[in-house]
């Protein structure tokens, strides 16, 4: 279910050209369309947290299931752009369902190796992003977009069956039996909620824009084609199967707060080397490195959240972060599809992007330095 859901959610890149030629739209419009992907994934996180006070968390990987079938298979025959927009936002919705349920799910099944459990359930998502761009690709040329998101509604609504089959045979955790009280949740842990989602917040955003544009931004500033844009975007993705694998474990052994600004470091001096970086070979190299930092972000900071909250507010806690965080993040593509009609380099652009995230940083670190980043949640 997990590679399905974030699928969805990564499939919009290789689309955007097809689609503005499809609709005859701009940049800016197809790039509304994956933000829009991004915000559907983004602000139901947050209901879904209250949600989980009343409902089993199977039983909202369930109901995610359904809603991701139905989303795009109505996506797939989308007569125009209003209602392609309107198919996009409930995939992303699909999305959203599935990770505030899962994680915290994933967690509770086994607590004593959160980080590992985290980054083998991120590596089956990640799968998906490093799959999507090369099957999407292939697919094109054989039943188009509409055949893409066609096939994509029937294998969802046969995962989705067989894992309420599986669901009901297994004995599942009964640790969020005791996560009741979603408001009293916030006001108990918000300060390594609010230390989550100022570390990923802006990162997540510039990464969302760069990585939807990204087939675009090579092509059109690096000289490549179109195909090898694409595969490099595949690349990218495919560096993030390792990084969900091994800074899940890592995650287990190193101390939070220091693993996860390094990180950050990183991910900046990669987006400036992929502005600089000239030829083939200099942008192979950079896309392996900048795809194996900002996803091993991912599993860091669920692990830090994750491993540190308690049953009591762990859901709850989770998808007021993620939820937060996400929103943030879903404007990224938009953004970066306004500037270029605007008439902005896509370099300028990005530059200005790891100049603002390389002043986070150092807010972040003057913070933890002066111990007012909190390292674990609140335990009693």
């Amino acid at each position: 279910m997990v590679f399905l859901v974030n699928f969805a959610r990564v499939m919009f890149a290789p689309l955007l050209e097809p689609l503005k030629h499809e609709f005859l739209v701009s940049n800016a419009t197809v790039g509304l369309i994956a933000t829009l992907v991004w915000l559907g994934s983004a602000l139901p996180r947050i209901p879904t947290g209250y949600l989980l006070t009343r409902v089993e968390r199977h039983r909202a990987v369930l109901g995610a299931g359904i809603v991701l079938t139905a989303a795009a298979g109505f996506t797939a025959f989308a007569p125009s752009v209003p209602l392609l927009a309107v198919g996009a936002f409930t995939m992303g919705v699909s999305s959203a369902v599935y990770f505030i349920a899962a994680n915290p799910l994933v967690s509770e099944l086994y607590p004593d190796r959160v980080g590992r459990a985290i980054g083998i359930h991120g590596t089956a998502s990640q799968l998906a992003a490093a799959i999507a761009p090369v099957f999407v690709g292939v697919m094109l040329t054989v039943v188009g977009w509409r055949g893409v998101l066609k096939l994509l509604a029937a294998v969802a609504a046969a995962v989705t069956v067989v894992f309420f089959v599986v669901a009901r045979r297994t004995d599942l955790p009964d640790a969020g039996a005791t996560d009741r009280e979603f408001v009293t949740a916030f006001r108990r842990q918000w300060p390594i909620i609010l230390s989550g989602v100022a570390i990923i917040g802006a990162t997540g955003f510039v990464w969302n824009g760069l990585f939807n544009f990204y087939p675009s931004y090579l092509h059109q500033t690096k000289g490549l084609s179109p195909e090898t844009a694409r595969t490099l975007l595949t690349v990218v993705f495919a560096a993030g199967v390792p990084a969900f694998w091994f800074t899940g474990r890592l995650a287990d052994r190193l101390p939070h707060v220091p693993l996860m600004l390094s990180i950050l470091g990183g991910f900046i001096v990669c987006l400036l080397g992929l502005t600089a970086a000239q030829g083939l070979a200099a942008i192979v190299a950079v896309s392996l490195a900048l795809g194996y930092v900002i996803h091993s972000l991912f599993p860091a900071l669920d692990t830090y959240l994750l491993d540190s909250l308690p049953d009591e507010n762990r859901a709850s806690a989770y998808a007021m972060y993620s939820g937060l965080a996400m929103i943030g993040q879903a404007g990224g593509s938009s953004v970066v599809g306004a500037l270029l009609d605007a008439g902005y380099l896509f370099d300028t652009v990005f530059r200005t992007f790891a100049v603002g995230l390389l002043a986070i940083l150092a807010v972040l670190f003057v913070l933890h330095r002066a111990n007012r980043l909190p390292a674990t949640a609140v335990t009693s």
